[in-house]
């Protein structure tokens, strides 16, 4: 058994200010070569798919908010209370309580019957712009879409939309090291907002429930003690701040991707079939998160390696979403929709932390794609886009994007015949 300590191993430091996030594919792969272990200033970072589904599921192992927010000194007032009351952070029975309680309201059948809103909301943001034949995508569809969208699922005014995604941009980077360090007052105060504003949400919904997530809570809340109140607004809390700005970003990373392979996008818009196989892809070749953290319980031995209590792993879902595997239709580094991929990713996580809301997601982006698809026919860059950092959620900060003539075009369908 070998001490991770005393291992020799190559440095990735994705924290630092100078990072440069457009080429840390290529630096991944190259640190790949020398085996499945790399070191950065605050964990280890596990490279391919087999350690990290191990790391992930591990009983051994928890999310370590707690342990990364006090680095940063973050132990007391309502940001360490956020992060302590966080479903993420929480383990054992009272998560799977909470998972209970909530999971039914984000089983893939419910997030079917939101894809009727998704729609109409795609089709609001679509007519302003589609004359004008480019935009900022980011700033036109991807991020206000996801806001829209958890506006409806909660049930609060889809004016407030915008509120919503400010708040979850804010209170998403409690899950990142350097707005941990130069932010957190910020995080703290959209925390204390969004949670006044979600209190408000209940009160209006228990003098009114209607057809919502917030007053399936409520239901939950007033079947005796199963769900405290302060819980449910934790909960609401979880849901916006991790609903909005990981589908805005990996729904403009698909539409990045997409510009830079013309082809697929017009076989996409010609053949709907292929929507659910396209977001797969999408998923697994720029996951919004690339990478989840762990913290070791206990000692944890994995490959003759130990790893003692405390210490933080990394998993590289990016590094582990691209790994060949026996039975690939092609090279993990190729992006293909139609490429058979039987291995499962990791962009939603595995084992009991497995991404509450991965069933919406994947709707909203299937929704996103088909609509957009026949619509934008000639996708292509605009100048070039603007990437956030990798260390939290990997988004995007500006897409400018064009596209030709869609009037020869029927939904869904590609080109009209020529008839003439």
């Amino acid at each position: 058994m070998n001490l991770v300590s005393d291992l020799d191993l190559p440095a990735f430091d994705y924290a630092a200010s100078d990072f440069p996030a457009d080429r840390f594919h290529a630096q991944l792969a190259g640190i790949r070569q020398h085996g499945w272990l790399a070191r950065s200033p605050l964990a280890y970072i596990v490279l391919d798919h087999e350690a990290g589904e191990f790391f992930l599921r591990s009983r051994k192992t928890a999310f370590p908010g707690r342990q990364i927010a006090g680095f940063f000194g973050v132990t007391s007032g309502p940001l360490a209370e956020h992060i302590d009351a966080n479903i993420l952070n929480l383990g054992g029975e009272h998560h799977r309580r909470l998972r209970a309680l909530v999971g039914p309201a984000l089983t893939p059948r419910a997030a079917d019957r939101w894809r009727p809103v998704m729609r109409t909301c795609l089709e609001q943001l679509w007519e302003r712009v589609s004359a004008r034949r480019r935009c900022d995508f980011v700033a036109a569809v991807a991020q206000p879409y996801p806001s829209l969208m958890i506006a409806a699922v909660l049930g609060a005014p889809l004016e407030d939309a915008w509120r919503l995604h400010t708040w979850s941009a804010w209170v998403q980077r409690q899950f990142d090291i350097r707005a941990l360090e130069m932010n957190s007052g910020d995080i703290e105060r959209a925390v204390t907002e969004l949670q006044a504003y979600v209190a408000g949400l209940l009160e209006a919904r228990q003098a009114a429930p209607g057809d919502d997530l917030i007053s399936a809570l409520l239901a939950a809340r007033d079947q005796g003690d199963r769900l405290s109140a302060a819980e449910c607004v934790q909960l609401v809390v979880n849901l916006v701040a991790g609903g909005i700005d990981t589908t805005a970003g990996q729904l403009a990373h698909a539409i990045r991707i997409f510009a830079g392979h013309p082809g697929q996008w017009e076989r996409l818009a010609g053949d709907p079939g292929l929507v659910p196989r396209a977001v797969d892809e999408v998923l697994r070749f720029e996951p919004v998160t690339p990478f989840t953290a762990r913290i070791c319980l206990e000692q944890v031995e994995f490959r003759d390696v130990v790893f003692p209590a405390g210490t933080i792993v990394a998993v590289c879902a990016e590094r582990a979403n691209r790994e060949a595997q026996d039975g690939h239709d092609g090279d993990g580094e190729r992006f293909d929709i139609t490429a058979a991929r039987p291995g499962r990713v990791l962009t939603f996580g595995a084992g009991a932390h497995y991404c509450l809301g991965a069933n919406l997601a994947r709707a909203e982006l299937e929704e996103a794609l088909a609509f957009l698809a026949p619509r934008a026919p000639g996708l292509a860059l605009d100048g070039p886009p603007q990437l956030g950092g990798i260390e939290g959620i990997y988004g995007t900060d500006k897409l400018p994007v064009t596209w030709s003539d869609s009037s020869a075009m029927s939904p869904n369908r590609g080109h009209e015949p020529d008839v003439s």
